[in-house]
């Protein structure tokens, strides 16, 4: 999970954006799933994206000896991301809301911020309805805000997809498209870092509308 896009032009008392990356295709299975539903294309862009803007990056892995680390797509970009990979840990909760993480969140991203406690996290990962929506649920029991990337989050049966998301949706995280939260996050296209996001967006288009258009009936 990703937090505080510093350079928002978001209204200064909103609370600090960030993504989250949850259990990041582990498993021969997950991995496969989650390439053929876009959810590792849909990550790497976020990733990307969240370096780009210097959002602060908080990921796990799900029991990691028994199921694997982070496929190397993902974790080759958590490397080039240095420091603001604020943690990535092995957990055997299905919810990345770890005592770990809620440590380390408030150490690192909440001292300085809106003065809430209070940040909004996009999450993206597998399974959706296993680990994102605990995540999730979680996140907004805390008083958190959510948003799930609903093309940055897969599992091995598809058809648990939009289950999860019409659930997530009810209990009150925004289920948006990983553009539509760029854009949201940048707010201005006058940022500096504007060209670059529109650049990778670009780069992007081509695998976003191939998710998008092969799974908008049952995720939207």
């Amino acid at each position: 999970m990703s937090f505080a896009a510093r350079h928002s032009t978001r209204a200064s008392s909103a609370p600090p954006v960030h993504l989250g990356a949850a259990e990041m295709a582990t498993t021969a299975a997950q991995a496969a799933g989650s390439r053929r539903l876009g959810g590792v294309l849909t990550s790497q862009k976020v990733i990307r994206a969240a370096h780009l803007l210097s959002i602060p990056i908080y990921a796990t892995t799900q029991n990691r000896a028994k199921l694997g680390p982070t496929v190397p797509e993902l974790e080759e970009l958590l490397t080039a991301a240095g420091p603001l990979v604020r943690e990535h840990s092995d957990k055997t909760k299905f919810s990345m809301w770890t005592p770990s993480v809620q440590r380390t969140l408030a150490a690192r991203d909440l001292l300085g911020g809106s003065g809430s406690g209070r940040v909004t996290v996009a999450l993206v990962g597998i399974e959706s309805h296993i680990c994102v929506t605990q995540t999730a649920l979680d996140l907004l029991r805390a008083g958190h805000g959510v948003y799930v990337l609903a093309d940055g989050v897969s599992s091995c049966n598809k058809e648990e997809v939009p289950l999860a998301l019409a659930r997530l949706r009810a209990e009150g995280a925004v289920v948006t498209s990983s553009e539509a939260w760029l854009y949201e996050v940048m707010g201005d296209a006058e940022i500096p870092e504007f060209r670059s996001i529109v650049g990778l967006v670009k780069k992007t288009s081509a695998d976003t509308a191939a998710v998008l258009q092969a799974l908008r009936p049952a995720r939207m």
